[in-house]
């Protein structure tokens, strides 16, 4: 004879196990999409993407350095040729525009190809699932470019000075120079390299705005004619290369403000580039 247990009360299948006294959670509605994880703020996403680049780019550091400054230096062992040391305002130019040249060659040129690969090959689809901003992925790869100038566009300096006898006391305002400049030129290159319908586009792009660094900043602005001067100022280079070379007047004639002034249209054209290269990696990101 089997016994048979008494029935108790049914059981869920699912039992909440919820602690005593705390209402459990609300179940999302079927159907519904689940919140995700809150995206990243700008400077710690800047900060990750900054290092993540930086040690991605350390292996090709040394060739990168070696073929900025020895283009720069070469340019100036060239122009030594047929400008005199006593030439003032030729060898400020040449000095000047040779040391921001450096800048320009891996700020724009390399930026520009870099983002152009990057979107040709579909890499932007990697950053654009993960949560961080995009202004923060604009801002950490052209601060890891830019910081690469550093000892290039200081080499580059010393020796212009030491080879066109210019004084070595305005070297500090490198220091300025590099960061302004080089997020103006990033911005720039960053934005060339994403608008760009081809690789083979964005790296034209990026030799002929390098190209242009080099003969509108290396030459004298008085040697060109009104419609080039016109030009070369719209480069943001142009700025940089002015700030540098306001210096050379020595400590007691430099205008500082014109050198400020330089200067913060660097920074403004800065935060104008790399806003525009903000907004293009978006477009690119979402095609």
């Amino acid at each position: 004879m089997t016994v048979v247990a008494p029935a108790g009360p049914e059981r869920p299948e699912h039992q909440d196990h919820a602690a005593p006294g705390r209402a459990a959670p609300p179940a999302a509605p079927v159907g519904e999409p689940r919140p995700l994880a809150p995206r990243a703020r700008l400077l710690p996403a800047f900060a990750a993407v900054y290092r993540a680049q930086l040690s991605r780019a350390r292996v090709a550091r040394v060739p990168l350095l070696f073929v900025a400054t020895f283009q720069s230096i070469g340019i100036m062992i060239m122009m030594r040729g047929v400008v005199h040391a006593g030439d003032g305002e030729a060898a400020r130019s040449v000095v000047a525009g040779s040391s921001v040249l450096v800048v320009a060659f891996v700020a724009l040129n390399l930026l520009a190809q870099y983002f152009g690969q990057l979107r040709a090959s579909g890499g932007l689809d990697h950053y654009a699932t993960l949560p961080v901003p995009p202004a923060s992925v604009v801002l950490g790869t052209a601060a890891a470019y830019a910081s690469f100038t550093v000892p290039g566009t200081l080499v580059t300096a010393v020796a212009g000075c030491a080879l066109f006898h210019l004084t070595f006391a305005g070297l500090w305002v490198l220091l300025l120079v590099i960061p302004l400049a080089g997020a103006a030129l990033s911005g720039l290159g960053a934005a060339l390299g994403l608008l760009a319908p081809r690789l083979e586009i964005a790296t034209l792009f990026g030799q002929l705005g390098m190209s242009a660094a080099l003969l509108l900043g290396v030459l004298p602005a008085s040697h060109m004619p009104a419609p080039i001067r016109w030009v070369r100022d719209l480069l943001p280079s142009t700025y940089g290369v002015e700030a540098y070379a306001r210096t050379f007047a020595g400590a007691g004639a430099v205008r500082w403000a014109a050198v400020l002034g330089d200067l913060s249209v660097c920074a403004a054209v800065g935060v104008a580039s790399l806003g525009v290269a903000t907004w293009a990696y978006r477009r690119a990101a979402v095609r």
